[in-house]
């Protein structure tokens, strides 16, 4: 079985994979799962937990034998998905290969019903990053295109604005109307939309749940569960404050930035930070899932207001002190602030989006253009 022609970093390792274990391949809707796991083979047998005649063939598991690949998508609506799929793989093992996709998190469901473990790999799918699609087109055309649309497949490549605005909108309700009511039964929509259009505006800034409960008129704790609902949805993500103790990190108010860089209602700087946070994240879950190191992504911020907007650090070691400008090309002052913390030098990039020339400062500090760090970004080992 070849991997995907299309170019998405996870396709040759989900490849090998499928020939010992179960593999899950969550992410955001619409971020491409589907396609990418008809890619690996054309005479796979694809069910949908969404569509009613495909949940009759699953609860009689009546699917064809004689296939290379079976893939079941949307399993995780299906009640005691992970003991049912378990029993498939105990009782009649590979092949045929099972690939099961979902647009929650599946990581989620290790607290519910049989483990999994030893009998799968998961893996995490992105939109588009610089990275992955420099080889389709130049990278000054992508870089504009994804601060401008985001990096989901379909609009990406669409390259229209009234386009995208339609797809948004339809996008979200699906996710707020269809999936959030699989996983949890939230009456309140239309509250959860405000909070979303406050944290649209807050991309970059810390985030108080007190403050976003009396805006929303709710308890901070409802706040909180609705936030990871969003998570879990692969609406947002969070980046917490980095602390040597990780309990006192998790306290601090945390950062939130969005999967669809669209979304961003800000600035340019803040759309580039946006871009710059799911890059990095896509790269630290690409560590962990292919790779199995622990990666983490944090900000660094003290009392008095110095900040770096990001702290990469892999299998708890600081690897990388990010700073994103758009177009400030002196390097920022907390670097070496920051630096004096860390008991061996940490690397230090400031990017920069509207960059006149690249070059590094005597303390060390690497001023680059924004574009070209992002397409070159790899976290991975090197042989």
């Amino acid at each position: 079985m070849a991997a995907p022609l299309l170019a998405r970093s996870l396709a040759p390792t989900i490849c090998k994979d499928l020939e010992r274990k179960i593999v899950l391949l969550s992410g955001p809707r619409q971020c491409g799962k589907t396609t990418l796991a008809r890619e690996f083979h054309s005479d796979a047998a694809y069910f949908n937990f969404d569509v009613p005649e495909d949940r009759v063939v699953l609860r009689r598991k009546e699917w064809p034998r004689d296939v290379p690949l079976i893939i079941f998508d949307e399993l995780h609506k299906m009640k005691s998905w992970k003991s049912w799929i378990k029993g498939v793989f105990d009782q009649e093992g590979i092949p045929p290969r099972l690939l099961v996709t979902g647009s929650a998190r599946l990581d989620i469901a290790r607290k519910m019903g049989d483990s999994l473990a030893g009998r799968h790999f998961l893996f995490r799918l992105h939109p588009f990053t610089l990275n992955e699609l420099k080889s389709l087109r130049p990278r000054r055309e992508s870089f504009a295109r994804l601060l401008r649309f985001g990096g989901f497949p379909e609009p990406f490549l669409e390259n229209d604005e009234t386009f995208y605005r339609r797809w948004r909108r339809s996008h979200a309700d699906i996710i707020l109307r269809q999936d959030l009511l699989d996983l949890e039964q939230v009456r309140d929509i239309q509250a959860l939309e405000t909070l979303i259009e406050l944290l649209r505006t807050r991309v970059g800034a810390t985030v108080s749940y007190q403050s976003l409960a009396r805006d929303l008129e709710r308890d901070a704790t409802t706040i909180k569960r609705w936030l990871g609902l969003l998570e879990n949805l692969y609406l947002v993500f969070r980046v917490t404050p980095w602390h040597r103790n990780v309990a006192r990190s998790l306290l601090k108010e945390p950062k939130f930035y969005f999967y669809d860089n669209g979304q961003v209602s800000g600035d340019d700087g803040a759309r580039l930070e946006n871009l710059v946070a799911c890059a990095l994240l896509r790269e630290l879950q690409y560590v962990e899932d292919v790779e199995g190191r622990k990666g983490a992504l944090h900000f660094l911020r003290t009392k008095d207001g110095r900040e770096i907007d990001f702290l990469v650090l892999i299998d708890g070691k600081p690897r990388l002190m990010i700073e994103v400008k758009w177009a400030d090309d002196d390097a920022a002052k907390s670097f070496a602030w920051f630096q004096r913390s860390f008991a061996r030098p940490v690397p230090q990039v400031q990017l920069v989006a509207e960059l006149r020339r690249r070059r590094e400062t005597p303390t060390g500090v690497q001023i680059t253009p924004a574009d070209v760090w992002l397409e070159d970004l790899s976290l991975t080992e090197r042989p």
